[in-house]
């Protein structure tokens, strides 16, 4: 069984460390855990691994998030995955920092990135593992908020938060979506 698993973010070093870039920072946790290094391959960096009997594709679009539906649905044609086996990891404005919420379907909420997977592969049935990045900025901020870095107490708690997610993407494709929610969201 093959699982897509995609972390959205923008790539370049100026958006490396960035809430809007959670996505990323967790697949790159996930390609390290499993002793994979990304490669450039076809509108994203992609690597792979297999974790009980399971195999777990990454990628990290390189399209910008705006343009997250494209690399998405090209993989999700090449490698023939199902909306089911599917799984996008989100930051997310509206849940609370700290809070890791997965669901099998849902809005963008406003989010370009989810948006654009909507428009290019169908809709809004398909799995994510939302991350919360809270909304602590003044009216008109919140570009400056998504796109600057964690606080020093948040960067405290990013690494167990991480782990977190990493074992909620490994649950996803193991135990699947029901018995992963039931066990993780907080």
């Amino acid at each position: 069984m093959k699982y897509l698993i995609v972390g959205l973010g923008n790539i370049g070093p100026e958006y490396e460390a960035t809430r809007h870039n959670i996505g990323f920072i967790v697949a790159d946790e996930l390609a390290k855990k499993n002793n994979v290094e990304f490669s450039l391959d076809k509108q994203s960096f992609k690597t792979e691994f297999k974790h009980k009997s399971r195999t777990f594709i990454l990628i990290k679009p390189t399209t910008y998030m705006n343009l997250s539906g494209k690399a998405v649905k090209y993989w999700m044609q090449k490698e023939n995955i199902s909306y089911e086996r599917l799984l996008v990891i989100v930051d997310d404005l509206a849940l609370p920092f700290g809070k890791l919420r997965m669901r099998g379907k849902g809005s963008s909420a406003g989010h370009n990135g989810l948006k654009n997977i909507e428009q290019l592969c169908g809709g809004s049935n398909y799995p994510r593992l939302r991350f919360g990045i809270g909304s602590d900025f003044p009216k008109g901020r919140q570009v400056d908020f998504v796109l600057g870095e964690f606080s020093k107490e948040e960067k405290e708690e990013l690494p167990f938060l991480i782990n977190k997610a990493c074992d909620m993407v490994l649950s996803f494709g193991t135990k699947g979506i029901n018995l992963t929610m039931s066990e993780f969201n907080n």
